[in-house]
């Protein structure tokens, strides 16, 4: 993520897959289809990618990920990929931080990167406190060879927090690109508090691109998107909001605002 475009990746947000206590049976190939739709959408409208996401209600606070669910994963990201063109960005995140399933659904898949709830430290979440293992990801990283998916890591968004707070985002940020972090993500539903976010980063950090995960829409992202290099945007673009379909008219006008900017 070191070009000098800014990016823009549309949210996909996927109903509970198989090997989940919420999933409705029979209901993967609409999984798959709504999931194609949207990217499609998206790449119509003029986004860089997008961040295949798992939104299963319920998750384990450890790097884990029941294989049913694994592989429903990588069935939904092989043809999101398969549907777009080769510059087309796609992530992977299996929630809550299944950091080593989503790598591997992304390696096998040609997924670009994957976004990593919990890189370093502890926070804490509705399921638990997130403990993640630095050290195990970038060997299982290794063995898995893959180096080539980048890691874009929260260090400070509504997913994360430093647990006992006593550092800022450029600080968690710096710590994360030692773990082999490529980018971080950041984000707050006040404007002038993301923009410190992102000011910390630059300043911890310097050189490592910030991502806005959250919080952007039409109205703002011409301010927010001066200062960050790309952002994950999701109920903006959403028919009916959040959890809906991507509109590709939405995704065209959100597009519009951030080149204007480049």
């Amino acid at each position: 993520m070191s070009e000098s475009r800014k990016r823009v990746l549309g949210m996909i947000h996927l109903q509970p897959l198989p090997g989940t206590p919420f999933h409705e049976p029979g209901s993967l190939d609409r999984i798959v289809s709504t999931a194609v739709r949207s990217a499609k959408a998206l790449e119509n409208g003029g986004a860089d990618g997008c961040l295949v996401q798992t939104v299963d209600r319920v998750y384990s606070v450890r790097d884990e990920c029941d294989p049913a669910r694994t592989a429903a994963m990588t069935l939904v990201v092989a043809a999101v990929v398969a549907a777009t063109g080769a510059a087309f960005r796609t992530g992977v995140q299996i929630m809550r931080n299944a950091a080593s399933a989503s790598l591997a659904v992304a390696a096998v898949t040609g997924g670009a990167f994957v976004r990593i709830g919990a890189l370093v430290g502890e926070t804490r979440s509705p399921q638990g406190v997130v403990r993640p293992d630095p050290l195990a990801l970038a060997t299982y990283r290794k063995a898995v060879d893959a180096s080539g998916v980048e890691l874009v890591a929260d260090v400070d968004t509504m997913h994360y927090s430093w647990l006992g707070g006593g550092k800022t985002a450029g600080e968690v940020a710096k710590a994360a690109r030692t773990a082999g972090a490529d980018a971080v993500a950041v984000s707050d539903p006040d404007e002038e508090a993301a923009l410190r976010k992102v000011e910390s980063v630059r300043a911890c950090a310097p050189g490592l691109p910030v991502l806005l995960a959250g919080h952007t829409d039409h109205h703002n992202a011409a301010r927010l998107l001066r200062a960050a290099d790309g952002a994950f945007v999701g109920s903006c673009l959403e028919s009916g909001g959040w959890g809906g379909e991507i509109d590709e008219r939405r995704v065209a006008e959100y597009t519009a605002i951030v080149r204007s900017l480049s």
